[in-house]
């Protein structure tokens, strides 16, 4: 039904009036009235048929308001109805979507919530263990001194300043007949012991009934007209090197063959010596008689 044909019924509709109608059986016939026109009373029938109506309006409303005028507007009606039931399905869809993906949205802000919590946790340990290591390599650093013996003199205790291998050199050269050993935490001490630093050292000593004195000045520079170093400081053995051990070669494999221990703690004139005190000659290959310094760039030799 059109705009134009609704329009034109209000305009009808209005212009009847507001009477409503009924439709009544009156002596056997049916008749639409006016409401509240039907009146019997001693006897007397009365009410007032719409058809007799002389009102031209109200005829011209009767006239357009017909069946098919009215199965038009049901059906349209009709139509709204399922268009509103759709339309509010689909409002009631997109509701339930929009939920879930609040809920999705939720889950997914709680999960990267908690993995950021757990890889803020991680750095901070790594950063933590990365501080721990850097503490470690600088107190390894600072704990290293070297123990100088003289022949005829006290053991003393230096700290490198500078260059290692140039301080050494300074000090070889200054008595070519001087032995050094290099102290770490890492290499072992009196009997076998970890050697924390210095202190700890002369303490172990002292306790041997060995004397030791501990020297803070740094080596003479002026060296030039010395003998040239023949002297081997302490090393330390790795797997792949090879130490010759009462005049039997070995070629190191594990941190330890035989009974003896392959970190060299003592250097005691050409000879270098294991933790359990027997002599070991460090070569660079299973013929060699040469020893081999581990870290630098050419062997270094003892004197024969």
């Amino acid at each position: 039904m059109t705009a134009l044909n609704k329009q034109a019924l209000r305009e009808a509709a209005e212009k009847a009036g507001k009477d409503k109608w009924q439709a009544k059986k009156i002596n056997g016939d049916f008749y639409v009235i006016r409401s509240g026109s039907y009146i019997k009373q001693c006897g007397i029938t009365s009410y007032q048929p719409i058809a007799e109506i002389d009102h031209k309006p109200v005829r011209d409303f009767v006239a357009m308001v017909n069946p098919a005028t009215t199965l038009a507007l049901l059906d349209e009606n009709l139509q709204l109805q399922r268009e509103k039931d759709a339309t509010e399905a689909v409002a009631l869809a997109l509701r339930d979507d929009m939920r879930q993906a609040r809920e999705q949205l939720e889950a997914a802000e709680k999960r990267n919530a908690e993995q950021r919590e757990y890889y803020e946790g991680v750095i901070a340990d790594g950063s933590k263990r990365i501080a721990e290591l850097e503490s470690n390599e600088v107190r390894e650093v600072r704990n290293q001194f070297l123990v100088v013996r003289h022949p005829g003199k006290t053991p003393a205790i230096k700290h490198c300043t500078g260059d290692l291998e140039e301080f050494l050199r300074k000090l070889i050269e200054q008595d070519p007949l001087v032995t050094i050993d290099i102290i770490t935490h890492r290499y072992y001490g009196v009997g076998g012991q970890w050697v924390q630093d210095a202190g700890e050292y002369l303490q172990m000593m002292q306790g041997a009934g060995i004397g030791v004195k501990h020297q803070e000045d740094s080596v003479d520079s002026d060296v030039s007209s010395r003998n040239q170093p023949g002297m081997v400081v302490a090393v330390h053995i790795d797997a792949g090197d090879f130490v010759k051990v009462k005049g039997q070669v070995f070629e190191v494999e594990e941190t330890d063959f035989d009974d003896h221990d392959v970190t060299l703690w003592f250097v005691g004139g050409n000879t270098l010596k294991c933790a359990a005190g027997c002599p070991v000659e460090v070569v660079s290959a299973p013929v060699a008689a040469g020893i081999k310094v581990k870290g630098s760039e050419h062997d270094r030799s003892t004197k024969r």
